[in-house]
């Protein structure tokens, strides 16, 4: 019987010390009875200085363990309660406390087991992640407030940006309106019987006026590269005409100074190329006046190389070379930056503002070009850039476009808008002179009335007017009246308005002022006369009448999508010339059978082709006319007339496309 009692209490003892947590046991007047070996490792206290003590003393809150204590006794068990034990020698040890009573045989109370599971590493960890989590959202505040400083520091640079242009766009539009009227009135008295010391007077007038708008045009340039609106075309041009038109800018000034300018072209460059010719010209310009300026005796030079050809493109190098008077070695990197000069004295001496070489850099560099420069004091300095073009077998059919349109048509009703009387009495001498018969309106509102009253064959509309502002006007034209009327922006505001944003609105075109008189009666005459299958009667070498058809297809946007490939361009030609009679056959028939559903399906099918073959967005808008009316069968006015041209100008834009299939097969064969 004793040896199964020595048995029975080394088995509960070995229960006792195979758990890993401090456990012990507790009388009912809170005294440790016994305990394992964890509970003594907890404490630093041997078992035999444990047994008979009281319990609670091990606690940092011993009244608080005495209170769990009590709980025990009241429910039979408590479970995970927080608590901490204290090492003799001071360290701390985060416990659960989990407490359930013990009983005799007979069911009495003899006290409490506790056992008290060791977090302390889960303690670490809760507090690790607690601090993982402020910092984190500390992170995140900080991280917010530099996004919310940044976004407002890009929001002021924003209206930074904007303000500086609304300022640009005010000084353009303020300065540009009365040089507008400097420039054109003198111009106009220039035309007139003056004596030559008057016609001395009025040359310097116009001088000094031009030189202020090249001004005001560096400026304005300047801004648009700055704020990305720089706008580069890829049109056909004639390289060496280009350059021929440049020299000549230059040759009154260049005689008076006595210095020789030489031309050196290389023959091998394509005659016809593809880029932006006024950006060129402007770059050259800009080179050369400086070159002009800053030379008082030896020669300039003008070199255009052939660096490199390839079966799309080619590059071509461009070299000014001047024997004036040189930049310092560590003055030249300062001389391609805003309002630099490469001397204090160089402003005071020769002049300008030091914006030229800015524009020159950023026009180059913007067209992904280079541009490098080689100078010695007093010997002479050689600027160079390199800019790539496209090839293509297109005619440039830029330069004589302006002379084949400047013929001695008189019968075109032109309505004015513009508010401000000076403008308004030069427009009315220019569009005298054209022979025109001319109207005025001062603002958006009073165009309509007279547009309502009258007929007109085109619009001068400018755009800053009270009442009723350009835009508004046209808007309302285009929409409202459902006018296709020509109009065209007269502007001083050049930094804002571009040919997109007019063109958005409903425009056909634009041109700043002060107005280029030859420019206006070009696009007054194109825009009136082109959309017009005949335009007017010309006598053969008999003397009898015919009639000179004006081109009616522009393959310039065919020629872009392309790459002038005369491949892929004979392609959509035929392809053209194939789809369209029959569609002109089909609307031509179902109109007359007033089957609006043919009709409209084959109208359908041809306005695509208006802006790929080049054919007047006016005839589009026709199309979509008679369109609308083949849905609805409302506004009848006039569709009779609108099938009519169209047929002519699907016809004619065959006839002119077999010239360009032939021409381009000839090209290439």
């Amino acid at each position: 019987m004793e040896v199964t009692k020595v048995h029975e209490s080394q088995y509960a003892r070995s229960l006792i010390e195979a758990s890993l947590d401090p456990l012990v046991t507790i009388n009912t007047e809170g005294k440790i009875t016994d305990m394992n070996q964890a509970m003594a490792n907890i404490t630093g206290l041997t078992r035999k200085k444990l047994t008979g003590t009281d319990f609670f003393d091990y606690f940092t809150d011993p009244q608080m363990a005495r209170e769990v204590y009590q709980e025990v006794f009241a429910n039979g068990s408590v479970a995970g309660l927080p608590l901490t034990l204290r090492h003799k020698d001071g360290k701390l040890t985060d416990v659960l406390f989990n407490g359930s009573v013990y009983k005799s045989e007979s069911g009495n109370v003899l006290g409490v087991v506790v056992v008290a599971r060791d977090i302390t590493e889960q303690k670490r960890i809760e507090t690790e992640l607690i601090e993982a989590k402020v910092f984190a959202e500390l992170a995140v505040g900080i991280a917010e407030e530099a996004q919310s400083k940044a976004e407002t520091a890009s929001h002021l640079a924003e209206e930074a940006v904007r303000a500086k242009q609304q300022f640009l766009s005010n000084m353009s539009h303020e300065i540009r309106t009365p040089m507008n009227a400097i420039i054109g009135f003198t111009k106009v008295l220039l035309k007139s019987q003056v004596s030559a010391k008057q016609k001395e007077y009025l040359q310097a007038i116009k001088m000094s006026g031009d030189a202020l708008i090249v001004l005001i045009n560096d400026i304005l340039d300047l801004a648009k590269v700055d704020a990305g609106k720089m706008i580069f075309e890829q049109t056909p041009f004639r390289m060496a005409l280009s350059v021929s038109a440049m020299l000549h800018l230059f040759e009154a000034k260049i005689q008076e100074k006595n210095i020789a300018l030489i031309k050196e072209y290389d023959s091998n460059i394509p005659n016809v190329l593809v880029g932006d010719p006024v950006r060129l010209h402007q770059i050259i310009s800009n080179l050369l006046s400086n070159a002009v300026k800053f030379t008082t005796k030896g020669e300039i030079t003008l070199r255009v190389c052939l660096l490199n050809e390839e079966e799309d493109n080619v590059t071509i190098e461009f070299t000014i070379i001047d024997t004036g008077i040189g930049i310092a070695e560590n003055k030249i990197e300062k001389i391609f930056e805003n309002f630099q000069q490469a001397t204090s004295g160089t402003s005071r001496l020769f002049g300008g503002t030091g914006l030229g070489l800015a524009i020159v850099k950023q026009l180059v560099e913007s067209q992904d070009g280079k541009i490098n420069v080689k100078s010695k004091i007093g010997v002479g300095s050689t600027f160079s850039f390199v800019l790539n073009f496209l090839k293509t077998n297109a005619e440039a059919d830029l330069e004589t476009e302006l002379e084949e349109l400047d013929v001695e048509i008189k019968n075109i009703k032109v309505l004015v808008v513009e508010d401000i009387p000076l403008n308004q009495l030069l427009m009315k001498t220019i569009l005298d002179e054209y022979g025109f018969e001319r109207d005025v309106a001062e603002n958006g509102l009073i165009a309509i009335e007279k547009l309502k009253e009258k007929s007109f064959d085109i619009v001068l509309m400018d755009l800053q007017m009270p009442e009723m502002n350009g835009f508004e006007a046209t808007d309302y034209i285009r929409h409202t009246m459902n006018s296709n009327i020509p109009i065209i922006a007269l502007t001083a505001d050049v930094t804002t308005v571009d040919l997109a944003k007019c063109k958005s609105v409903g425009m056909n075109d634009y041109i700043a002022k002060p107005v280029d008189e030859r420019l206006l009666y070009s696009k007054i005459v194109g825009l009136v006369k082109k959309p017009l299958i005949v335009e007017h009667s010309v006598l053969d070498e008999n003397g009898a009448v015919v009639c000179k058809k004006i081109k009616c297809i522009d393959l310039e946007y065919l020629m872009q999508r392309t790459k002038s490939n005369p491949v892929l361009m004979m392609e959509m030609i035929s392809l053209y010339l194939k789809q369209i009679p029959p569609l002109i056959s089909a609307m031509n028939q179902s109109f007359q059978d007033k089957d609006w559903a043919s009709l409209y399906s084959a109208v359908h099918k041809m306005i695509p082709s208006f802006s790929i073959m080049g054919i007047s967005i006016d005839f589009e808008n026709m199309a979509k006319k008679v369109q609308d009316y083949a849905s609805t069968q409302k506004q009848a006015d006039g569709i009779h007339e609108l099938v009519f041209q169209l047929g002519n100008v699907c016809t004619q834009a065959c006839s002119e496309l077999e010239e360009e299939l032939n021409r381009i097969k000839k090209a290439n064969s």
